[in-house]
């Protein structure tokens, strides 16, 4: 059944801000208000944080796994998040995902593994899906120890990382692997071929056709690559049966249009999808804002309940 819960403009307004916030802004004003909160008793507690790694297809990733601080130690078991950093396929690393991940994990009651997979041009496509796989079956096989729940395992990832998210449903379909139960992509690169990219001076987009051209020359070094599955998930026609999904855009983002379009093909699809787009907000800004992390949470809380109470897809596979 079709579903999207809709557009949703969190300022009100459709002119585009002559200063649009800056992305430290952003992550400044969250982390403020989350400190507020805990010191009027109102914040959950902060997660537990441990950083390790674990074995990928061409050397060890390094991961940090948020854990509730309530995390049960009978045989109850939370749902796992595995979050993916941005950095345009060529930077970034695991505390660039930190707010976010703490912020789930802390307030979705959910259990958070953050990926630093391998990063371009050392390591082109395909490394870094291959790495995000390897990093979901890993941490299906140690749900016990994780304390996490096989049966509700959800994706997310922002800029490079919503590409690496998006990538990931359709790979473990793919191979059989296991039944992800939902997807959040934060202002995801989900077009190599830039086709629908907006105009960076009109939107004041602190990103632009020179930066992603860049970006994805290094991600993709033959052409032919940019129109793989798993390196376009914009190109690809068959999505039927991938997880419920979450999709945040910025106003102020040159790829805004591409993720949008995106969601209106997993809707044509029937996938049951959830469109957000913030008024006012750039490309870097969107993964640390506060509205923003409030509705994913929302939305991972309705998805995860609504599996468990409904019982019909609590079924693991084996792998």
């Amino acid at each position: 059944m079709n579903s999207v819960i809709g557009f949703e403009d969190f300022i009100g307004t459709d002119a585009v801000p002559h200063n649009p916030p800056h992305s430290d802004q952003c992550e400044l004003f969250t982390r403020q208000n989350i400190m507020q909160s805990a010191a009027t008793g109102r914040e959950p507690a902060a997660p537990t944080i441990r950083n390790f790694s674990i074995p990928g297809p061409i050397g060890m990733i390094p991961v940090r796994l948020y854990q509730p601080a309530d995390t049960p130690v009978s045989n109850q078991r939370l749902p796992l998040v595995l979050y993916f950093h941005g950095g345009g396929f060529v930077s970034g690393g695991l505390d660039d995902a930190d707010l976010q991940a703490s912020y789930i994990a802390r307030h979705g009651h959910t259990v958070v593994l953050s990926v630093s997979y391998a990063l371009a041009p050392a390591k082109p496509f395909p490394a870094a899906p291959e790495d995000a796989y390897a990093a979901v079956v890993w941490a299906y096989k140690h749900a016990a120890e994780l304390h996490i729940d096989q049966r509700r395992i959800a994706v997310a990832g922002d800029d490079a990382g919503g590409n690496l998210a998006a990538s990931l449903t359709m790979i473990t379909r793919d191979r059989c692997a296991m039944s992800l139960v939902a997807q959040v992509l934060i202002s995801p690169m989900l077009d190599p071929s830039m086709r629908l990219l907006g105009d960076a001076e009109r939107l004041n987009s602190d990103t632009n056709a020179t930066i992603c051209a860049a970006r994805y020359r290094q991600y993709l070094p033959h052409t032919m690559q940019r129109l793989h599955p798993y390196a376009a998930p914009l190109e690809v026609t068959r999505l039927a049966g991938l997880p419920a999904a979450f999709i945040g855009t910025a106003e102020c983002d040159v790829l805004h249009l591409e993720a949008e379009n995106y969601a209106g093909a997993l809707i044509r699809a029937g996938v049951h999808t959830q469109v957000a787009r913030f008024a006012g907000i750039t490309h870097g800004a969107l993964r640390t804002h506060l509205p923003l992390l409030r509705d994913i949470v929302d939305f991972l809380r309705r998805r995860f309940g609504a599996l468990v109470n409904g019982g019909t897809e609590l079924s693991p596979q084996p792998l």
